[in-house]
């Protein structure tokens, strides 16, 4: 059995249509800065993982640097002869500058 209430149920209607409206805007806004927080959260731990993957690979070459130059007498005496200039009795070192040039460096 359906009953006509006229104007009166159309606009109960209408009201709790706009009332259920309202109570989701409410609560999405409500819930927007935890939103908000959450996204940047989410960009920070990206950036720590980034982060993260680079202290790794710096680690990694560091220890095959320090593996290198443990293990391997060979590298101790390159490394010496490069950055110390050292030589062996009766050699001669011969360091080659690089070029100056009038170029202003920023």
């Amino acid at each position: 059995m359906n009953v006509d209430t006229g104007i009166w149920g159309k606009l109960t209607r209408v009201v709790i249509g706009l009332v259920a409206i309202a109570v989701l805007g409410i609560i999405w806004l409500w819930y927007l800065p935890l939103i908000k927080q959450n996204e940047r959260m989410r960009r920070n731990l990206l950036s720590l993982e980034i982060q993260g993957q680079k202290e790794e690979a710096a680690k990694k070459q560091l220890n095959a640097s320090f593996n290198t130059l443990r293990y391997d007498t060979n590298a101790i005496e390159r490394l010496a002869r490069e950055k110390l200039r050292y030589a062996k009795p009766g050699e001669t070192v011969i360091v080659f500058e690089p070029a100056i040039t009038n170029q202003v460096t920023r």
